[in-house]
């Protein structure tokens, strides 16, 4: 089972049939490191800047979180909360095994120009099965663990909000206006439309793990997410106020 996702700094993810490239999938207690990498020996996760140590530091995957290890003796490595409003975690040189708790996470590293960075995603997460002091066992994992404060909840929200005010709605809205709906909120002003397609992708092939063969094109892999979470009860009518007003209607 992956637990973390790291999405390689040199690539763009662009989602496509079967796995998508660029993307570094790791499960509990694999590790992989980050850094220019040595001659005949690339890291799993490349920073090729020269102001960047060969091996600088580590990544592993722990049961629903993360560890990040700086392997620097002079430089602190930033994590920041992608979905955030400017939280983030510092890890001192030569710390080792820091625990990150954030689900959408960058690491940003000095380097000679713009800083390196690279994303990590922590998808999956323990939920607690009965009432705490019952019977003993592994956590549950949550076949659909979603986040509400997050902009891919607020996405699945915007595609869905048609036919959770009314059952008969047939159309469910393209990015486009999912952007529109969206951008009245503070915490999305900044939103594109390859932010809004790359949170359903991450949905599509992360979230809600849509396997089956599902329509052609854009508007059927929206139909599909927004189907599978009105079924599972994923987005309900109470998380309609997350959603800006609606403007009235135009009278004629």
């Amino acid at each position: 089972m992956d637990t973390v996702i790291v999405q390689l700094p040199d690539r763009e993810p662009v989602m496509a049939p079967g796995e998508p490239p660029g993307l570094l999938r790791m499960g509990p207690g694999e590790a992989a490191a980050f850094g220019r990498g040595e001659p005949g020996r690339p890291a799993p996760i490349p920073l090729p800047d020269q102001g960047v140590s060969r091996r600088a530091g580590e990544v592993t995957a722990a049961e629903d979180y993360w560890r990040l290890s700086n392997f620097s003796t002079s430089a602190t490595y930033v994590v920041e909360n992608l979905e955030g409003a400017g939280e983030h975690v510092k890890v001192a040189p030569g710390r080792l095994g820091a625990p990150v708790p954030f689900e959408f996470s960058r690491v940003l590293l000095p380097a000679l120009g713009e800083p390196a960075w690279f994303k990590v995603f922590a998808p999956q997460h323990a939920y607690l099965e009965g009432r705490p002091g019952g019977v003993g066992g592994e956590l549950t994992v949550s076949p659909f663990a979603l986040d509400p404060t997050a902009k891919y909840f607020l996405v699945l929200l915007a595609l869905c909000e048609p036919r959770l005010r009314s059952p008969s709605a047939a159309v469910v809205p393209g990015v486009t206006e999912v952007l529109a709906r969206l951008r009245a909120l503070p915490s999305c002003h900044g939103l594109t439309r390859s932010a809004v397609n790359y949170h359903i992708d991450y949905l599509v092939w992360t979230k809600l793990r849509l396997r089956e063969p599902y329509e052609d094109g854009p508007g059927g892999k929206r139909e599909e997410l927004a189907a599978l979470a009105l079924k599972f009860d994923l987005v309900r009518e109470e998380h309609l106020a997350l959603l800006p007003p609606r403007r009235p209607a135009a009278r004629p």
